[in-house]
């Protein structure tokens, strides 16, 4: 386009001139001042021509990021979901959607939450709808025009789905992961450019973290436990929790392990880690450092003997949603307080 707008520009000038030329009347004077008349005539032209692509090329991002109702989306489950008109009541069944869907600021369109939801605090007036057992009765009641769902909740999509609902399930097991589903549910609830919003900044604080984090060396990078759960569970690789470990410059202990093993004491203490992450604090009575701390077989456990235990806050630790590299930032700095707390 810019090409032809070239050639265009050169025609007319090549025609101005040679119809200057062909008036021998006017002197050479004349001639002059009239082609840089038209010169600086082409050179405005020009700009405005490429301000105006400037302008379209934003047009066009903004377009881009524009939800055009009816819109058709696959979600985690692989099924094509189609919301026919912009969401204004939204039910969501799991926290780390519903913290979502507040971050994108849908959170005057959300009118019922898990019974796990306690963030942001708005979430705590609204309507309940279950927990691992969800009500589907008080679902329907509540008509929602969308519900936000996460593979975790199992059989109960497809309960949800047969009773008539729309379902959008999400289901990241990675940062990567959580960047999708923020991305898939602002396309899904028209608010596509305020998911971009909430994705760049949590890729700022990704990689501020490895910006410090890089220089360590390998054979310097500290040894992680990670407790989720009494009875030693813990969290093995393909879980983002395992990800945020490594980002944060650490080596989980369990990433020969898949998923989320419940391990034996005598592998923890064969694997003698430099630090303990528990995330469970708010479950147990008491002070859960503490109770790791003066655990009789852990004694000479490195992390035990220097007092590397720290308690993450479970909440934001468990869930994959907008908060999550918050906690790769507070796990940095357990690891490496020298490097961040300065």
């Amino acid at each position: 386009m810019k090409q032809m707008k070239w050639l265009f520009l050169s025609l007319l000038m090549l025609f101005s001139l040679t119809g200057l030329a062909a008036c021998g009347e006017e002197s050479s004077s004349d001639q002059s001042a009239d082609q840089e008349d038209q010169q600086q005539q082409d050179t405005e032209q020009q700009e405005q021509s490429e301000g105006n692509s400037e302008k379209t090329e934003q047009e066009d991002t903004a377009d881009d990021l524009a939800a055009v109702f009816p819109i058709t989306v696959t979600d985690a489950t692989g099924k094509e979901v189609t919301i026919e008109s912009q969401p204004e009541r939204i039910v969501s069944v799991m926290p780390s959607s519903t913290e979502i869907a507040f971050a994108l600021g849908l959170g005057d369109k959300v009118v019922g939450v898990s019974d796990y939801d306690n963030y942001p605090k708005e979430v705590l007036e609204l309507e309940k709808v279950g927990g691992l057992q969800l009500n589907f009765e008080k679902i329907v009641s509540l008509d929602p025009d969308l519900v936000l769902a996460n593979t975790g909740n199992g059989q109960s999509i497809e309960k949800m789905r047969d009773l008539g609902l729309n379902v959008l399930v999400l289901g990241a097991q990675s940062l990567e992961g959580t960047f999708e589903d923020i991305r898939l549910t602002g396309k899904a609830t028209g608010t596509a450019e305020q998911a971009e919003q909430v994705i760049e900044k949590m890729k700022d604080e990704r990689d501020q973290v490895a910006e410090v984090v890089s220089a360590i060396p390998e054979d310097e990078r500290k040894t992680v436990w990670i407790e989720v759960g009494q009875d030693l569970f813990s969290v093995g690789s393909g879980t983002f929790m395992n990800e945020l470990v490594e980002l944060a410059g650490g080596k989980n202990i369990m990433a020969d392990q898949e998923g989320w093993p419940q391990v034996s004491e005598e592998e923890v203490i064969e694997k003698n880690p430099d630090v303990v992450l528990v995330t469970y604090a708010k479950f147990v009575e008491g002070d859960l450092v503490e109770i790791v701390k003066q655990r009789q077989n852990w004694k000479n456990i490195t992390a035990i003997q220097e007092n590397q235990i720290y308690s993450l806050d479970g909440d934001i630790a468990t869930r994959p949603g907008p908060r999550i590299t918050q906690v790769l930032q507070e796990i940095a700095e357990s690891l490496y307080p020298e490097k961040f707390n300065q």
